[in-house]
């Protein structure tokens, strides 16, 4: 195989189409705290938005829909993060995102134990229902361009830093390096603006978060390899995708084969053992060998994931969205739809709080976005963190997971969770069955584990 780490030229047939045609109108329209100052001379209130994933062109199509003069800067308009690129069902209709946005509609999962012991997951699945593979130059690409569409202004920048106000109610100043091709120099031309608020949403190694004192968290690193398979192998991807867990490819993530258009993303992640994500991914490859021989590697990506929120997520009125709050779920590694909502979420809190960009708003305007986001999605998050610390954490853990896997109430619980996004209540009874046979499969691969250690011995 032959790796390519530039990008790549995609055929027609795998480009979505532009932002535009009818979309369900969604404008906040709120009253302003009896203390938020109304702006002077009839101005708009101004934000800016960093980072121009689905966190920030989420946030900044809301605010510009409604009423608020935003900016947002996106340093690398092509960027391709190395992301499974998985959406949850309900991401298409509640982002009313097109159809031919998605590349793949998965309804069929293998996941595969150290022992490449293989369950089909998906049985429980009704005929409209799949996780939607995206490829995420091209979803970052159509949320920025639909809000431009909506008013937005965007710009092809590198943000450098802010300087915060020296009086209440002031105006931040961001500074960013300006890119449009003509100006010659390699680094841009730097140039600054006058904010009253900004949204960063500029990925894990935030620099509006470190500007703002925000923390630091512990990291994933994702590696990826974008591979083109011969079409006879792409068939059984059609609707597939590979899940692999073991100490081989990953010590406390997973290893992953997703369907794109044209192609397979093969991947893994550790937090653990950054140092030997090549041995990882080169493992992974090995396992996914037989489906995915003959292939080559058109594109390379590697990138930190986060794995829990910042300590700190908002300072005055400058506030975290996405991978920069830290918004990455344990054991599943998601991360699109919860940039997306939290991008979405600020964005409503920022325009409920101005009054539809009247007024100025204030910290507490912000926190309420941190709040809601909290209340809606914490459950979640401590749910998926206590399955990677039991089932993720040696290979007989893992082999007791993917066993439990093949259970059709645990594969529907675990659809429902995802593609709804919401921690559904179980029956009693078959909660207590799953209990059961959960504490027996983890006996029996904890006895496999140590009858294979005496005969390695």
């Amino acid at each position: 195989m032959t790796s390519l780490s530039s990008a790549v030229a995609l055929p027609s047939s795998c480009r979505a189409r532009p932002a535009g045609g009818s979309r369900r109108a969604r404008m906040v329209v709120t009253r302003a705290a009896a203390s938020s100052p109304k702006l002077p001379n009839g101005r708009r209130l101004r934000v800016a938005v960093v980072g121009g994933g689905p966190a920030g062109g989420a946030a900044a199509e809301a605010l510009a829909k409604g009423g608020v003069e935003t900016v947002l800067i996106e340093r690398k308009m092509d960027n391709c993060k190395p992301c499974g690129g998985a959406i949850p069902l309900c991401m298409v209709s509640e982002f009313d995102l097109p159809l031919d946005l998605v590349d793949r509609k998965v309804r069929k999962m293998k996941m595969i134990s150290p022992s490449n012991v293989a369950v089909d997951i998906g049985r429980t699945l009704a005929p409209h229902e799949y996780i939607g593979m995206v490829r995420r130059e091209v979803l970052d690409a159509y949320l920025r361009s639909r809000a431009q569409s909506v008013g937005a202004e965007v710009v092809n920048g590198l943000f450098l830093r802010y300087e915060a106000p020296k009086e209440p109610n002031g105006s931040y100043v961001v500074h960013y390096n300006h890119y449009d091709g003509s100006n010659g120099k390699v680094g841009g031309e730097k140039r600054s603006f006058e904010v009253d608020a900004i949204v960063g949403a500029d990925g894990a190694n935030s620099r509006v978060a470190k500007d703002m004192g925000a923390g630091d968290y512990e990291y994933a690193i994702a590696f990826q390899e974008r591979v083109k398979i011969p079409d006879d192998k792409m068939v059984y991807y059609e609707e597939r995708a590979e899940m692999y867990v073991g100490d081989d490819v990953s010590p406390d993530f997973y290893g992953w084969v997703f369907p794109k258009c044209d192609h397979v993303a093969v991947g893994t992640g550790t937090v653990t053992h950054k140092a030997d994500i090549k041995k990882f991914q080169a493992a992974t490859r090995l396992r996914a060998k037989d489906k995915i021989e003959g292939g080559k590697i058109i594109r390379v990506e590697a990138h930190p994931i986060p794995e829990h929120p910042r300590p700190k997520r908002v300072s005055g009125r400058v506030t975290l969205v996405g991978d920069a709050a830290g918004y990455v779920t344990k054991c599943s590694g998601e991360g699109i739809y919860f940039a997306a909502k939290s991008g979405r979420m600020c964005a409503e809190a920022i325009v409920a709080g101005s009054a539809n960009g009247t007024r100025m708003v204030e910290e507490s305007d912000l926190r309420k976005y941190l709040a809601e986001f909290d209340r809606l999605y914490w459950p979640t998050y401590k749910v998926l963190d206590i399955l990677q610390k039991v089932f993720y954490r040696s290979n007989a853990a893992r082999e007791a997971f993917v066993e439990m896997c093949a259970d059709d109430y645990v594969q529907k619980m675990t659809f429902d969770s995802y593609l709804y996004k919401r921690v559904v209540p179980g029956n009693p009874l078959d909660d207590i069955k799953l209990a059961v046979n959960t504490i027996g499969s983890l006996v029996r691969a904890t006895a496999l584990r140590r009858e294979m250690e005496k005969v390695t011995l």
